[in-house]
């Protein structure tokens, strides 16, 4: 419903830890609710949603949703971002990000 109201034609949706709280019944209807408004919107030439979760089954969902909807073709991939120790060894306290761009097909 937010994004429905205040992303009218809207080019970014961003979502921060969108499954935080919720339980397993909530968890499922926002990966329904989610995937509609990408259905909806895939013909819209700016739109993109950013989603930062480290709920990977949420993500699994949403790929289920946007899977059995025929019309509507699949995204190509999607970036996983890890933070790794450095390669001076353990202990040493250093950290660097790394980011994969994973095929949307293998998840």
């Amino acid at each position: 419903a937010l994004a429905e109201t205040f992303c009218l034609d809207c080019g970014l949706l961003a979502l921060d830890e969108p499954t935080t709280n919720l339980d397993e019944a909530n968890r499922s209807g926002l990966a329904h609710a989610l995937a509609r408004i990408i259905i909806s919107r895939q013909k819209q030439q700016n739109f993109q949603l950013i989603c930062i979760t480290h709920d990977e089954e949420f993500v699994r969902l949403m790929n289920t949703e946007l899977a059995a909807n025929t019309d509507f073709s699949m995204p190509e991939y999607y970036f996983k971002i890890s933070r790794e120790e450095d390669a001076e060894g353990q202990g040493s306290g250093k950290y660097f990000s790394k980011i994969e761009r994973i095929p949307w097909a293998d998840m």
